[in-house]
């Protein structure tokens, strides 16, 4: 389920890229990469983050913008991944 891990992911990114916890600074479906909220080295420590938090390995085939670039991409991409 995507909004399962929507309040980890969102947590993560606010506190640690827009150093903020209003929620509204950033909305669920916008890109994180083009707008520079983060950058490749952001989506590593991104990646880093979800893997110690949920338990799992994500393999760098897996580490492209269509799983990383916002909210909602990281959210179904966990979803995927936890489900299996």
């Amino acid at each position: 389920m995507a909004i399962a891990h929507r309040p980890l992911v969102r947590n993560f990114i606010l506190g640690n890229f827009l150093f903020t916890d209003d929620q509204s600074a950033m909305t669920d479906s916008g890109s994180l990469i083009t707008t520079g909220v983060v950058d490749s080295t952001g989506v590593l420590e991104l990646i880093t983050h979800l893997e110690e938090a949920l338990s799992i390995r994500v393999p760098p085939e897996d580490m492209v913008p269509q799983n990383f670039d916002s909210v909602d991409a990281i959210c179904a991409y966990l979803a995927r991944k936890t489900a299996s």
